[in-house]
Order: C-alpha cells, then sequence, then structure tokens
C-alpha cells in the first residue's frame, strides 16, 4: 500500500457548516458558514454568464484583468498581488512557499479552522496560544511564544469564530517588537464588516514592513462564496513564491468575472454591509440582554458562548428551523457562531436563544 505522510494522516478534518435543517412546518434557516443572505450584485449574473459561454476555454492563468481591477481597487503594485480559490488556499499557497519542516507557525486558538491544517501540510509544527480575555488574540502570549524556529504568525481579525477584531496600534506594537524575518500574516477575510474605528488597518500595517502579508476574500461582504476568490497582498518579493506554487489555472473563468462585475457594484455592496453591520449588532445586543456572554462581534456572525451546553444548544437551534455552527473541543471556547442572517433569521435566533438553559441551570 502506499504510505500516507505521517503530517498527512494526522490531519483534522475541515468540519463545513451543515446546510439548513428541514422542517416539517415554518421556514429554515442555514446560518453555519457566514454566508452572505443577498443575492449577486447587479451586473454579476450578467457578466458571468457571459464568461460562461467561454467554458470551453481555460482561464486566464495570470488572472490579467481581476489583477488590474484589484490593484487599481486597493492603490496596490500589481506585482504584490497573488490569487487563489478562497483566501484560504492563498494561506496553504503563502504557507507552503515559505515553511518546512523545523519551522513553527504561532496562531491564536480557537481561531481559524483551517489553520492547524494549513501548517502540518507544509511539515511545519503548529504553536496555538490560547485566547485571552474577550475571546481575543492574547498577543503577549504569543510574542513569548516566539523562537528560534518561529516562521510566520497568523493573526485572524476578526477572528473567526470568535468574533473581535485587533486593534491596529497593538498590531503595529507586537509587529515592530518581533525580528523582520518572522512572516506576520494579517487574515482580513471579514474586513469590510469592521466598523471599530481603533481596529487593525492591515494594508497601512503593510508600509515599511516586507514581512507583512494581507490576506482577503471576496466570499463574504461580496457574496462570492461559491466562486471561491480571494488573495493576498504581500511584498513584490513574496508575492511571486506564492503565484509560484499555486494551482494553475485555479481562478475560473465566472469567478474572475464575477469579481471585476462586484467591485464595479461597490456602492450598492457598502449599503448591504452597513444593512448587515446593523443586524450584527441588533442580534449581539439581543442575545447580551438575553443574559449571554456574547463578545465583540466586528464580522458577519456572532459568538455565543456555550461551554458544556454547546452541542445541546446546536440540538436545539436545528430542531426549531435553524442551523448554527457549534465548536466543540473540550476546551474554553466551546460554543456557537451564528451567521448573520435575513430579519426572519435572525429575530428567529433571538426567540430560540430566550429558551436556552444557562450553564448555571444545568
Amino acid at each position: 500500500m502506499i504510505k500516507i505522510r505521517s503530517a498527512v494522516a494526522g490531519l483534522p478534518a475541515y468540519k463545513a457548516g451543515k446546510p439548513a435543517p428541514k422542517m416539517d412546518h415554518g421556514p429554515s434557516f442555514k446560518l453555519s458558514s457566514n454566508e452572505n443572505p443577498f443575492p449577486p450584485l447587479p451586473g454579476v449574473m450578467e457578466a458571468t454568464a457571459a464568461a460562461m459561454a467561454q467554458m470551453n476555454r481555460y482561464p486566464d492563468i495570470a488572472n490579467t484583468e481581476l489583477t488590474r481591477e484589484v490593484s487599481s481597487h486597493l492603490g496596490v503594485a500589481a506585482e504584490q498581488l497573488a490569487f487563489g480559490t478562497g483566501s484560504v488556499a492563498v494561506l496553504y499557497h503563502l504557507l507552503q512557499a515559505t515553511c518546512e519542516a523545523g519551522d513553527e507557525v504561532i496562531y491564536a486558538w480557537r481561531s481559524f479552522e483551517a489553520y492547524p491544517i494549513a501548517v502540518p501540510v507544509t511539515g511545519a509544527t503548529s504553536i496555538p496560544v490560547p485566547l485571552g480575555s474577550g475571546a481575543v488574540h492574547d498577543l503577549d502570549a504569543m510574542r513569548r511564544a516566539v523562537t528560534p524556529a518561529t516562521k510566520a504568525i497568523l493573526l485572524c481579525t476578526p477572528n473567526n469564530p470568535t468574533g473581535p477584531a485587533l486593534q491596529h496600534q497593538q498590531v503595529i506594537d507586537f509587529v515592530d517588537s518581533l525580528p523582520d524575518h518572522i512572516m506576520i500574516v494579517l487574515d482580513e477575510a471579514y474586513v469590510e464588516f469592521v466598523t471599530d474605528p481603533a481596529g487593525l488597518r492591515g494594508l497601512e500595517a503593510m508600509a515599511g514592513r516586507e514581512n507583512v502579508v494581507v490576506l482577503r476574500s471576496f466570499s463574504k461582504a461580496y457574496g462570492l462564496a461559491g466562486f471561491r476568490v480571494g488573495y493576498c497582498v504581500a511584498h513584490a518579493d513574496l508575492a511571486p513564491a506564492v503565484r509560484a506554487v499555486s494551482l494553475p489555472f485555479g481562478v475560473s473563468i465566472a469567478a474572475q468575472a464575477a469579481v471585476i462585475a462586484s467591485l464595479e457594484a461597490e456602492p450598492l455592496l457598502l449599503d448591504r454591509v452597513a444593512d448587515l453591520v446593523k443586524a450584527r449588532d441588533a442580534l449581539a445586543v439581543g442575545l447580551r440582554d438575553l443574559g449571554f456572554d456574547v463578545p465583540d462581534a466586528q464580522g458577519n456572525f456572532v459568538w455565543l458562548p456555550g461551554g458544556s451546553l454547546t452541542e445541546a444548544y446546536a440540538a436545539s437551534f436545528a430542531s426549531a428551523g435553524v442551523m448554527v455552527r457549534p465548536f466543540v473541543s473540550g476546551g474554553d471556547w466551546d460554543g456557537l457562531r451564528i451567521t448573520v442572517g435575513e430579519p426572519a433569521a435572525n429575530a428567529r435566533v433571538l426567540e430560540i436563544a430566550a429558551a436556552l438553559p444557562r450553564a448555571s441551570e444545568s
């Protein structure tokens, strides 16, 4: 039999959000995958339909037009960009380009579920650091975890699944306190939803810091989760290495067209984001008013701490027609991530939560 690499054989499985539960009566909602509830932006369907007419052709391997549009939109040089099938794929490529056996990669935990999968694939070792009070990254503890073997540090902001965003000046101080051979990855998949004025501004943090990389996605705010397009902004010496290890023709013709059309419809996008932010804040306040210790929410989701009741909470939501995403590991950060959905879905979340038992009652 073919021997599987030990690093691969021991990988945890990525757990995707489950679909909306099937109900005999009444509506059901999928709030388990941080998807955008709005339909495609104007012009996207037409652009993708035109692109699909060329499905017998390979996509542009260099993402030429896509690169030009994103470069102009962000005000960064085209040579600093590398694209992939979602920001998670770009993260894999970034680590593959830089990490190998003997290296260590630090990240907060609990954080994005792909981190403990992406790191060991390269042969590197994961160094998870527990979250601090308020479900935020403990930057002091992460700094103490640095060793001569540290190759990269992953900072997820807003943190998925717990919600808080990192503070800009704190991150600047953190980065500047570290050796500049350590790659600092700022994972900003939900950046469009951040309203905290002191929140991290990743592209600004890159200025004068060649070791800082920004990851972003078109899956969340732009509502293109089904097309899988993400990218990194990196130093002009690093981005080509990321492109070199990327899957050829990874971003499809339709996906490239969808992103370009979505960028052209940004005014409406910003209106939709504002609506989701308003609904997010109302949902967080509503859950806190019910007595739940919900941390600051800066993405398009809220975190409902569950502790030992997490699985029971998830079952209660599912039986009432709402699929949420439980995170259970037997640790301090077990809970539910609840995506902000349409108004009826958000109202249903509060109705269900009102009937949930509290830890003190179990």
